[in-house]
Formats: C-alpha cells, structure tokens, sequence
C-alpha cells in the first residue's frame, strides 16, 4: 500500500514531507567534522562512581580521621597489640572498597545492556547508535515512547504529541510541527517524526538529568539518613567523654605515660561505631551484585531499601500481567458489513502506523495489507483518547476515514454493540471497535456519530509467572492494585484468572478529589480506562493515605505514574520513556523478579537494623565506662587490644554475617527509633554490670599486677553481657546463628585457655572469687536485658 500520511494537527500550508524528499540527515563526512570538533553528545552516563571515588568515599571519613590519628599514637607508644584496632579499620575498608567496586562493575555492565540507542538518520539510512555518539544538527527518529535525548528543532511530524510535563508539570501532550522545539528529557505520547539535535553533550537539559538519574548512591533513603543522624548524636557524646577521660588519665591519675595514653585511646576508640557505615555499604553493594545475577538493574540504590517499604504495588496490565504480544480470535462484523471488506480495512489501517503498538501489530499479522490503499491523513493512538484512525482513499475513487479503538469510547451509550462487547471482556478478551467516521480526523471530535462497522477481538497472553508474584504479594500483605488503560471489565476477567480478587471499578467515575478517590482506591482492586494521567493521580492519592506505593509498568503511558511513585519499576522491553524515570528496571523482563527485589531490600534493611543495635550497644556502654571512669577518678580498665577482642567476637565477626543473612519481614519506619529504643537500655546495662564488676576487683586485688587482674575480670563481664546482646539479636535461632554465636564464646575460651594468647592479650583471671563474681553479675546482667528487651518492646512500639 503506498500512503502519505499527515498527522491531522499538521498545519495545512505547510507541505507534507514524502519518502522521497524526507531530510537524509549528516553524511559521514559530516559527522566525522563534528567529531572532530567536539560536538558530540559525549557527557558519560554513569550508573555508579569511579574507582577513585570509591576509595575516597571509603578512606576519608570523618571516624577514618578519628581512628588513624589514635593508630599512629598507639603504634607509637604501646605494643603492637593495642594496635590491632587499626588493622581492622584496614581490612574494613578495603572490604568495602572491593564490594562497592563488584557492585560498580554490575551496575555499568547492566547499564550498558539497558541503554537506550536512539534512532539517527544519516545518508538518509536509519541507524541505531548509542546516545553518546550523537553529533549536533543529527536527525533523529522518535516514536511512541521514545525519550528526546538531546534538545532539537522539529524536522518532520506524523501526528506527533510530545509529553514534556516531566520538565514543564504541563499534564497535557503538546503537538509538535516542522519548526518547533523539542526539548531533552520530553517524550513521545503518539504519532512519529524527526527532529535536528541543536544542543548536545552538557549543553543539553537531559545529559545532566540522566548522570543524576543514574549515579550509584547511598543516600535519600531512610536507612542512611537514620544512621547519619545517629552518628551525629554519636559525635557530640564523644566529645565531652573523650576530654574528660584525658583529663583524667593523664592529669589526674598521674598514671605512666604510655599506659595512661593506652587507656585513654582504648576509651575513645569503642565510641565510634566505624563498622556500621561499611555494613551498611556492603550490604547496599552486595545487594546489586545479587539483583545483577538476576538481571536486574538498579539505577538508584536507595530503591532496593524503598521497595522493601512498600505496601502498596500499582501494576499496568499489559506488558506485566500479561506478555506483549496478542492474537486475534475473531472478527465480529456489526450492521450488515462485510467481513473480506472490513479485513482490508484492517490490513490498511495496520500499514499506516510506522510503530504499531502490541493490539494493532495482532491486527497487522491478521489482516494483510491492501495495495489498492492509500492512507492520505493519519491520528495515531494516544492513551488519553483511546483510539487511533486513518483516512484512506481505496483505489477505486472511494475515500473513506475509520476510526479504532475502546468499544466504550466510541460507541453512543446504550448502542447494542456494547452489551455483545460487556460478554467478551467478562471472559477477559480485549475488545476493539472499527469504526466509520463521517467527520474528518482534525475535527475536534472526529468520533462523533461514528458508525460501528465490526468488533475485533484479541486474547491476550497471561505472563506464566504473574499468578506466583501476585500470590507472594497477597502473602507479604502488599496490596496489588490493577491501573489499565483496557476496558474494567476485561481487566478484572484477567485479574480473576491470575487469583487477584477483587471489583472491577471503571476510572472514569472515580472521584477527583484525591482524598475521596484514595477511599475508592482502598476498596477496588481493578480499575480500567485510567488515563496516563489519573494513573499519576491515583498514585498520588494512594500516597495522601501514607501508602508505599511502587508502580509497574512498561509503556509511555505508565511514565507519569513511574516517575509520580515511591518507586518506579520499569519492563527493559519497555518504551525509552519509561526506563529513564525508573529506579528498577527488569532487564529480563520477568514480573517474577520483583518478589527478588523485594526480598533482597528486605535483607538489607532488616539486618542493618539488628547490626546497628550491636554497634550502638558497644558506642553507648564506651561513653557511659568513659563517664563513670571520670566521676570515679580511676584508672580506665581497658587496653584498646580488650576491647578490640571484644568488637571482633562480639560485633564485627558475627554482624558481617548477620548483615548477609536471609531476611524476610517487612521493611518499618523509624528506623532510628527502633534501634536507639535497644541500644540505649543495652548499652547502659552492659556499662553497669561492667563498672560494677571493676569496682569490686579494685577493692579484692591490691599489690602488684593488680590492675591487670581487675581489667581481664571486667572484660569477662563485658564479654559475657555483650554476648547476651548478641543472643537476643539473633533471633530466630538457626543452625547457623548459634554456631556463630557457639564459635564466638568458644574463640573466648580460647583465649582464657592458652597462655600465648593470654599475653598477647593480656588476660589472666587471678583466683576464683572475682572470675566467678564476674560471671555472676554477667548473669544478672542477661536477665535485666531480657526484661528491659520485652519492656521496651510493649512500652515503644514502633
């Protein structure tokens, strides 16, 4: 069929672009001068930090600057042991470093798979490059869902609608002629054409929006913004216990020098709570590495951490809960029409969309075209009016205009079409009207008075995995919520065949105002006719109510409710559109992939949150010891080498495979609270019995090695009463937790029991009275913290 198509927003006068004298864009000449003058669109999109970024972002912290300044004090003027704190901090960061740099690597092979490739036409052939090797006055391609990479001049307009609210907040699609502007980061709602590149590299507006986009993060997310609030608070406790305990030791005590510096800096160094941070970034880091395997990627990391939040899981139909493609079943001529007649309708109206959505392209494989046809003016689809239609001339001197699209947005209500149309969307088949317009395409409602002429209808291809997804959601109380463009009924037919139960409610009635339309929501589950831009507003009423929403979705008229959502995650089959505004997108295509997202945020959050209780147990008992060691004007009980034994077994070994852990429970808010709510009453715990224990070694031991005796009691009590915390904190019991717990008492023994380490250490439990003292109030200690646990657990819940 030859046409020449002309959107019917196209200004009249101006002449309509044919193949044959379309713009052939650069010649490779062409291109290689702007090569070499640089005006490329060159600016690196990075989906995560450089090397040496990393490596910064690990090794100079604030608490990094902290521990090397005591390092070097202590490698100075106590033996190696004392030093032992430091090599940790090595060995810390230089985990960290690898895992973040692991995760680097997969987030840039993944990008590199997920990268858009916009169409450019060179040498009037139509080629697909990669974003960065765009060159100015390119003529580029853009179609249905396609993102404007770069800013341009409109060259060519087939009905083209661009939507640029994502940039302007202008909800409604602009119609773009031969002239006009096309702005980056804009995309395309319906028709085709072509625009000239004008800006590239970082003079255009997207280039800077997609390096932000898709730079690796670890921060704006509850989680990381929870524990720098933490630490700051952390901070400015330090400060007063840390000058005070100087004073003390080196001034009042009058101690030996070396030995007074040695027990002050083993009193500042448990304060800082230096492994939180890199557990946290390990276990952000090893969290794309997994979703990597899996073909997932995470454009911002936060999302993994969102996503586990959320609540509520608003899924487009098409392309989520069911495949792309489409079949056609039968065709159901209305009014006396003819069936051979209507397929060649079919056929032409399928050839004179250049980008044929997934109903259409059914349509296409059904009905071959006509050669007699020729399509003179075009309206291609857009989701805001839910048709699209073609005007032809026939060949034998007929010209005829028709339109295709929702039975119920064509057809007058009570048309008897519509009842036959009502039975097949309850069987869950998608429906389609052919209709005749006697008005023309560029009237402002060419659908009026339509005649109906046939029914088309498309089964759809449920996606295998869809029913397992939706089942795991209803079993983690994550409400699924259905926002289609297609007919409520069919949907809620396809929904029910999924398991998803539920009314079907039709948009188009919902309220507006989002209070009442979030009330509506709660109590539907299906809602079909949604346009792209009550999608937005329905996400945003389902966030008035305090809802998590995270919203599926792979086509351009998704991209508002994406970009409107907690999180958005995106199909990589999808439009350009929508995999730029998505935190997560699902390279694979599998809807069974997001149960893995979600799991995976909910391991991460769940076990930073047990492991900070750990280290903020250890911050707070170190600032307490570090107070009652100056009322009490006595000599610090501990060498940095004790209480470095004790953060090994007690925190660091065992909270590197905690924060690794499966972990399934629902990821709650407050993060600070919840921890802060154990790690004060644990911490306050652990430094009483700690202190208590020392202050009655000092009166049982007296003469020389006296203190030594006092400090290796008082390190058994902490041993023995931050071993309990660890306890508490890993339930549930499994196999694995109480060997881990098991081998970290067991590698405490170890150092009781042989005398090499027992030096190497300093550790020697004199007599029987005060080792059995100490265990005693250890015991004591537990049962508190068993009672205080469950207190606080009925008098704050979060």
């Amino acid at each position: 069929m030859s046409h020449i198509r002309a959107g019917a927003e196209l200004d009249p006068a101006r002449p309509v672009p044919s193949s044959r004298t379309r713009p052939a864009g650069l010649t490779p000449a062409e291109v290689a001068e702007r090569v070499a003058r640089g005006q490329v669109n060159d600016v690196p999109v990075r989906s995560s930090r450089s090397l040496g970024e990393i490596v910064r972002a690990n090794v100079l912290t604030r608490f990094n600057a902290i521990i090397g300044v005591l390092w070097l004090i202590m490698l100075v003027v106590a033996p190696i042991q004392d030093s032992l704190f430091g090599f940790v901090i090595l060995a810390n960061t230089a985990i960290g470093i690898v895992q973040e740099w692991r995760a680097k690597q997969t987030l840039d092979s993944l990008a590199v798979i997920g990268e858009a490739r916009p169409t450019v036409r060179r040498d009037g052939v139509a080629v697909q490059v990669a974003t960065g090797e765009i060159v100015l006055d390119d003529l580029i391609e853009i179609g249905p869902g396609d993102k404007a990479v770069v800013d341009g001049v409109c060259a060519e307009a087939d009905g083209l609608e661009i939507d640029e609210s994502l940039l302007t907040g202008e909800a409604d699609p602009v119609v773009k002629r031969p002239g006009d502007q096309v702005m980056s980061g804009s995309f395309v709602v319906a028709g085709s054409g072509a625009f000239q590149a004008t800006k590239v590299g970082r003079e255009a507006y997207a280039a800077r929006l997609a390096e932000e986009a898709s730079r690796f993060t670890l921060v704006h997310s509850e989680l990381r913004s929870g524990i720098s609030t933490i630490l700051k608070y952390v901070t400015w406790m330090m400060i007063p216990a840390a000058v005070g305990l100087v004073v003390t030791q080196l001034v009042i005590e009058n101690n030996d020098l070396k030995d007074a510096v040695a027990r002050t800096v083993g009193g500042i160094v448990p304060m800082v709570p230096e492994g939180l941070v890199l557990l946290t970034s390990v276990a952000f880091a090893i969290g794309v590495i997994r979703l990597g395997r899996r073909q997932c990627l995470v454009q911002e990391l936060p999302a993994i951490e969102g996503l586990a939040r959320v609540d509520t899981v608003c899924l487009d139909k098409t392309g989520t809960l069911t495949e792309g493609g489409m079949d056609v079943t039968e065709l159901r001529p209305l009014n006396g029409a003819d069936e051979t007649y209507i397929r060649k309708v079919l056929g032409a109206l399928g050839e004179s969309d250049p980008r044929p959505n997934a109903s259409l392209q059914a349509i296409i494989d059904a009905c071959p075209d006509s050669e007699e046809w020729r399509c003179v003016e075009s309206l291609p689809f857009s989701s805001a009016r839910k048709y699209s239609g073609a005007a032809f001339s026939e060949g034998d001197g007929e010209t005829s205009t028709w339109l295709l699209g929702a039975p119920d947005v064509l057809l007058a209500p009570g048309d008897p079409a519509l009842a036959e149309t009502e039975r097949l969307n309850e069987r869950g088949l998608r429906v389609l009207l052919l209709a005749r317009a006697h008005r023309d395409l560029d009237d402002p409602e060419p659908a009026r008075d339509a005649r109906p002429t046939a029914l088309v209808v498309l089964e759809q291809r449920l996606r295998p995995d869809a029913a397992d997804t939706l089942r795991y959601f209803a079993e983690q109380n994550v409400r699924a919520k259905v926002l289609s463009g297609d007919n409520a009924v069919s949907v809620g037919a396809v929904a029910a065949k999924l398991g998803l139960e539920g009314t079907a409610v039709d948009a188009r009635r919902l309220p507006a105002d989002p209070p009442a339309m979030a009330e509506a929501l709660d109590s539907g589950t299906v809602f079909g006719r949604v346009t792209p831009q009550q999608k937005r507003d329905m996400v945003d009423a389902l966030q008035f109510r305090g809802r998590t929403v995270a919203m599926t979705g792979d086509g351009v008229n998704d991209v508002l409710a994406l970009k409107s959502a907690d999180i958005g995650v995106a199909m990589g089959s999808g439009s350009e559109a929508t995999r730029a505004v998505a935190q997560i997108v699902l390279l694979d295509n599998s809807f069974a992939s997001l149960p893995s997202v979600v799991a995976e945020g909910r391991r991460v959050i769940g076990n930073i949150t047990r492991v900070a209780t750990l280290f903020l147990v250890k911050t707070v008992y170190s600032v307490l010891l570090a107070v009652l060691v100056v009322c009490a004007r006595v000599e610090y009980p501990f060498l940095p080498r004790h209480l470095t034994l004790l953060s090994t077994l007690t925190i660091g070994v065992p909270a590197f495979f905690l924060a690794l852990a499966p972990n399934t429970e629902r990821a709650r808010p407050q993060f600070v609270r919840r921890v802060m709510r154990y790690a004060v009453p644990g911490g306050v715990v652990a430094a009483a019995a700690t202190f208590l224990t020392y202050l009655l070694a000092r009166h049982h031991y007296s003469g020389p090695g006296a203190l030594d005796a006092e400090t290796s009691v008082a390190t058994l009590t902490l041993f023995l009463v931050s071993m309990w915390v660890l306890v508490i904190i890993a339930r549930p019991y499994t196999w694995w937790r109480v060997t881990l717990v098991a081998s970290m008492g067991a590698a405490f023994l170890l150092v009781l029991a042989v005398p090499a380490l027992q030096d190497f250490f300093a550790l020697r439990l004199v007599g029987v009275t005060m080792p059995w003292a100490a265990v005693g109030v250890a015991a004591v200690a537990s049962g508190a913290l068993e009672y205080l646990w469950r207190w606080v657990g009925r008098r704050f819940p979060v």
